[in-house]
């Protein structure tokens, strides 16, 4: 198998990596790394916990290394966009490690912080900046910043972002950027909209894809308790956790006021859990984040704000409390465990109302998922997106009505949220009240 010296890395580099215990590149950084030190653009298809942070932070930071000219005073050299704060900091997090013993400033700007803080930590210029796109435009605002000077662009989960009704953002920010630069798009799925976003970020890219779409990790064991409703589900997860008082569980669902009050409930029952959704400060979240990887908590709630943000390596169980509306959801929630080359479980729960849920992800992934207990419900072979919809069974005739997507429970953003992207959609009569309605709630989990 290749190691990281015959990727084309420094000797500095792989020495440094090789303290930290990385000794053999995963996929995506086998095939990503030699072409970013060419100088390539580089579309990126790889499900989240591939190692794509290494695959395009290992190269950039050689190459900063090997300029070796510090940054002008509120320049920023590398810009690494991601949707969500708990990715920012993840992001960060790791290339703080990589380039540790090294000149290289990495700094990250999010909302829900304080922006002064912020502006003041960019005032000496940085060498990589990781940043969500509402708190960066912020800054750009208040003229905290330039973006004259980045050589290396990166867009990290561009379908998340995407989702989340980023894209104006995204074009304000790439017109601020020079047009000779590095770009590097990395995305776990490849839409129509992320194919049309690459040809306007990237200049004849090279693609490199590790995993299908909808592939989950092969040493996830999948399970699926069909249940008659809520009740049943408060239940068998307390069976659950109870049954497994080692382990490292995350919990999803669907809505932020119900994370809140599944997290009380369980607190209530003697559990060690906190909970993380977009109604949360920027320092409640990385506290409980903190007490998750630590082992003060073993159970943690959250939102789909969580589906792609959290590395934890010895997270044991992934329990879908809720079904996700959207079938890749599924994939970013299950990918929580297993990592590392651990084993892990992912265990949902679905309701009649959910059935037509199951089928999407069980078409995506290719997986007829283990049933662990129940019976599948009758007419599963129709989503059944919304509060009280039946699918096909639906005496009273009419359609069943959406569900707002995950992270909205009706009530207002918190500002640290609204500032990671709210109100930067256009004009708000340019776009339906509905779509407008469901870009707005999705960003509540930015």
């Amino acid at each position: 198998m290749t190691d990281f010296s015959a990727l084309g890395l420094s000797a500095q580099i792989v020495s440094r990596i090789g303290a930290e215990g990385y000794e053999k590149p995963t996929p995506i950084q086998e095939k990503a790394i030699p072409l970013v030190l060419e100088g390539r653009d580089v579309m990126g298809l790889a499900q989240t916990g591939t190692g794509k942070t290494a695959a395009f932070g290992l190269p950039i930071i050689d190459m900063l290394l090997q300029n070796g000219k510090k940054p002008d005073p509120k320049t920023v050299k590398t810009l690494i966009l991601a949707p969500t704060r708990e990715l920012v900091n993840q992001i960060a997090e790791n290339l703080r490690i990589f380039a540790r013993k090294t000149p290289l400033k990495v700094n990250i700007v999010v909302g829900g912080a304080s922006i002064n803080r912020q502006q003041h930590q960019l005032s000496s210029g940085t060498d990589i900046l990781v940043a969500t796109p509402g708190r960066l435009l912020d800054l750009l605002d208040r003229r905290a910043l330039r973006l004259d000077a980045v050589r290396f662009l990166v867009l990290d989960e561009a379908d998340q972002m995407l989702d989340l009704g980023f894209i104006h953002d995204l074009k304000k920010i790439a017109a601020l950027v020079p047009d000779q630069r590095q770009t590097m798009l990395f995305s776990a799925t490849m839409p129509k909209s992320i194919a049309d976003l690459s040809r306007s970020f990237l200049s004849n890219p090279e693609r490199v894809e590790v995993s299908p779409p909808g592939k989950t990790a092969d040493k996830i064991d999948q399970a699926v308790h069909f249940v008659a409703g809520k009740a049943e589900k408060v239940e068998l997860l307390r069976q659950e956790l109870t049954s497994h008082p080692e382990g490292r569980a995350i919990v999803f669902l669907r809505t932020k006021h119900g994370a809140e009050k599944l997290m009380k409930h369980l607190d209530s029952r003697g559990f060690a859990t906190a909970s993380i959704h977009g109604n949360k400060s920027q320092g409640q979240r990385e506290r409980a984040l903190k007490a998750f990887k630590d082992g003060s908590i073993n159970v943690l709630v959250a939102t789909d704000v969580a589906a792609r943000g959290i590395d934890v390596p010895g997270v044991t169980h992934v329990y879908n409390y809720d079904l996700p509306e959207v079938a890749d959801a599924y994939v970013h929630r299950i990918g929580r465990t297993a990592r590392a080359g651990n084993d892990g479980k992912a265990i949902a729960f679905c309701t009649p109302e959910e059935s037509g849920l199951l089928r999407d992800i069980q078409r995506l992934t290719g997986i007829d998922i283990a049933v662990a207990s129940g019976e599948p419900h009758a007419h599963a072979d129709r989503p059944a997106r919304g509060r009280g919809g039946r699918g096909r069974g639906n005496p009273s005739g009419k359609p069943a009505r959406r569900a707002r997507p995950s992270g909205n429970n009706g009530g207002q953003r918190h500002a640290g949220d609204a500032r990671d992207g709210a109100h930067r959609n256009g004009p708000a009569k340019s776009r339906p009240r509905r779509q407008r309605n469901r870009q707005n709630d999705r960003r509540q989990s930015a």
